[in-house]
């Protein structure tokens, strides 16, 4: 269980390690290179030295043509005068030790701390720095409303990211309930009771938690009904078939519009995983149904 809305912020982009690519280019506009993948790290940059220096969530996202880089996502409530210090460390030790090139993001859920966070930090001489870090910011000036139920089912991380980022809105209802919708409409119930905590973290101690604790009681309703249930049995039925498919065409397999058929109308999720571990070896399609 998420406990605050500090780690609220930054564990949106732990559940899903691609969606801080999609917050560069969708939010900030910034043209980062086509991911290969992307992967947590140690989030620990302590030296030797008895002095604590943990950022919040880091991030290796490996890239198809453009190297390596490190995330370093820290969430900020409130000015630290201590943090723009902490922030160039977190970057010149992550260079340093990794080799790859390192990005700084800051979480700001209020503008006034989004603001401030922005600003240049500039180590040395004031007009010839040794070194000035400019963090890539996202709060509530820059992050979207986002109230399209399209647009929130095409990816619920950054959608639940941007209701937190705005939990002090005055449409925060209306963003609440198009996000609680999506969710039992898109998501298996694991996942989504994962998102829903998080949301409820990461709107802090704001009236829109209450709005959001009344929906998620609804949310858990819904989930709990034998209609809910019959069509995520369904939903994981079609993936299931998606999956043995995908193994047989990529082993170069030819399978029948009868063996198609056979596999996509099965509900049945133990056969779907046994015709899936027989996918891997299996010499031709009919193997799988023996």
């Amino acid at each position: 269980m998420v406990s605050s809305s500090h780690e609220a912020l930054h564990r949106i982009f732990q559940e899903d390690t691609g969606a801080v690519v999609r917050a560069l280019r969708q939010l900030l506009g910034v043209p980062f290179p086509e991911p290969d993948r992307a992967f947590l790290i140690s989030p620990d940059l302590t030296e030797i030295a008895p002095v604590e220096r943990r950022v919040d969530t880091l991030l290796q996202v490996e890239t198809k043509n453009d190297g390596t880089y490190l995330f370093a996502i820290e969430s900020q409530s409130r000015r630290d005068p201590k943090k723009p210090a902490a922030w160039a460390y977190y970057l010149s030790y992550m260079h340093a030790k990794f080799g790859h090139q390192p990005v700084l993001i800051v979480l700001c859920p209020d503008e006034s701390t989004a603001r401030w966070a922005a600003r240049p930090i500039t180590l040395g001489i004031p007009d010839y720095p040794s070194l000035t870090v400019h963090p890539l910011v996202l709060g509530p000036g820059n992050v979207p409303v986002i109230t399209d139920a399209k647009e929130v089912a095409r990816d619920i991380p950054i959608a639940a990211f941007a209701a937190m980022t705005h939990s002090r809105d005055e449409n925060v209802d209306g963003i609440l309930k198009v996000l609680a919708t999506a969710l039992t409409k898109t998501l298996p119930i694991e996942e989504a009771t994962m998102y829903a905590e998080l949301v409820a973290a990461g709107l802090g101690n704001t009236p829109a938690r209450q709005i959001w604790s009344d929906l998620m009681s609804a949310l858990l309703d819904f989930f709990r009904s034998d209609h809910a249930q019959r069509a995520f049995a369904v939903v994981r039925a079609e993936k299931g078939a998606k999956d043995v498919l995908r193994v047989l065409s990529r082993r170069g397999l030819e399978v029948t519009a009868e063996a198609r058929e056979r596999i996509q109308s099965c509900r049945d999720l133990d056969l779907l995983d046994t015709w899936l571990d027989r996918a891997v070896t299996a010499s031709r399609v009919e193997e799988l149904f023996d």
